[in-house]
């Protein structure tokens, strides 16, 4: 008689397992599952119409073929299309796969600009002995169960066990604090909801304590920089981010992300922040009409346009206008590096001078706020004429954040 192949069975019970504590998206998992119920022991191939998948999971089909893509692309399924000669029509194969790897722990194949990271080591087919004693008492422990290495998941793995850390023997209680720390931890990154969390708590305990103390406290940091850049469209996955120590680099000088700084209030920094601000959307939400406001706008001509400009200039721009306030009071603001580099080239005006007079009337014409009146000399502008410097100017900040159709 054949032995049965446990550890095959063991295999899709595994995949089943890892899908639910997957960071995939929740409808993902709910079609995977779905797709699970299909497939055989050993999680191999099976063909169920799109049809079915929708009928079991009670979702629309375009919303399946969806979190099939996506499950296809975070490498839990491989799909292929089946079909026999002589036949007009082919159905999806579908196959369980291990992101990282296949069902069977053969290491897959990943470039390093699919964001998919190292590929993780297989679990090797060790059989673990658990032993009791025999007639419940404390001697004579025998041996009641064979278990395939496989059926002890990520999630439950033994603290004193290699997967568990760095290789190396930890305690229960130091297993527990830095699982806990990953779980508050991970679902700060942004992406946590697409990446592989078995993949991020793997590179998690193989930090070293100072490691994780470090990126928790910088992480908050890293990630401001990298939005106040504009470039969030590439973000790399937790398991990356951890393995590379990325957040040590905002120490570096020569990093690519250097975090946001604060400048002094009328500095070239600050004046091109501000000038950033006043270049977005006026604020759709402001305060109701007084009723002698509503009597000057009833009166039509300047009168109505004097109204909205002033409300314009009041409302139209809050963060231009909190910025107004703390120069007031000689308080600086937070500037992202882009900015700080543009600024670099502003000419210095003087406020009693023709230039800074055509400015000031660029903002009239725009309705915005004009500079506070505090006691400084000197102004920061884009070098030119107004309204050809303010036109460069936009298009020098779309090009430093990656905007393709900037000039």
């Amino acid at each position: 008689m054949t032995e049965p192949d446990h550890y095959a069975t063991s295999r899709a019970w595994s995949w089943r397992h890892a899908v639910g504590k997957s960071g995939l998206p929740p409808i993902t998992r709910l079609v995977l599952h779905t797709l699970g119920l299909k497939m055989d022991a050993t999680g191999g191939s099976c063909y169920p119409p799109v049809s079915e998948l929708v009928e079991l999971t009670g979702l629309d089909k375009k919303t399946v073929l969806k979190h099939l893509d996506i499950a296809e692309e975070k490498g839990w399924i491989e799909v292929s299309q089946h079909g026999f000669r002589g036949q007009k029509w082919k159905r999806n194969e579908y196959a369980a796969r291990w992101p990282g790897r296949d069902l069977a722990g053969t290491p897959a194949i990943i470039a390093d600009d699919e964001g998919g990271g190292a590929v993780p080591p297989p679990f090797e087919a060790e059989k673990v002995v658990e032993m009791a004693p025999e007639g419940g008492g404390n001697d004579g422990l025998k041996v009641v169960e064979q278990l395939h290495q496989d059926k002890i998941l990520p999630a439950n793995i033994p603290a004193n066990l290699p997967a568990a850390g760095a290789g190396e023997r930890i305690s229960n209680e130091d297993f527990k604090v830095k699982d806990r720390l990953f779980k508050r931890w991970f679902p700060t990154w942004p992406t946590y909801v697409a990446d592989s969390e078995r993949e991020a708590r793997k590179v998690w305990f193989d930090l070293s304590n100072e490691e994780r103390a470090d990126c928790i406290e910088r992480t908050p940091t890293y990630i401001a920089a990298v939005k106040a850049t504009g470039r969030t469209k590439g973000w790399q996955a937790a398991s990356i981010y951890l393995s590379t120590r990325a957040w040590q680099k905002l120490s570096d000088p020569k990093s690519d992300i250097a975090p946001p700084s604060v400048h002094n209030p009328f500095s070239r920094a600050w004046s091109a922040l501000r000038l950033s601000e006043l270049l977005k959307p006026m604020a759709s939400a402001m305060p109701a009409l007084t009723i002698f406001q509503r009597g000057e706008v009833a009166k039509g001509g300047d009168a109505a346009r004097q109204v909205d400009r002033e409300r314009r200039e009041k409302y139209g721009w809050p963060k231009v206008n909190t910025m107004h306030q703390f120069a007031e009071r000689a308080q600086g603001s937070t500037v992202p590096p882009d900015l700080v580099a543009i600024s670099e080239g502003f000419e210095k005006v003087h406020r009693d001078s023709d230039r800074a007079t055509e400015w000031k009337e660029l903002h009239r014409r725009h309705g915005w706020p004009w500079l506070p009146s505090t006691g400084h000399e000197w102004l920061y502008f884009p070098p030119g004429e107004p309204e050809t410097a303010l036109a460069e100017f936009k298009a020098a900040t779309a090009r430093e954040r990656g905007d393709d159709d900037a000039a």
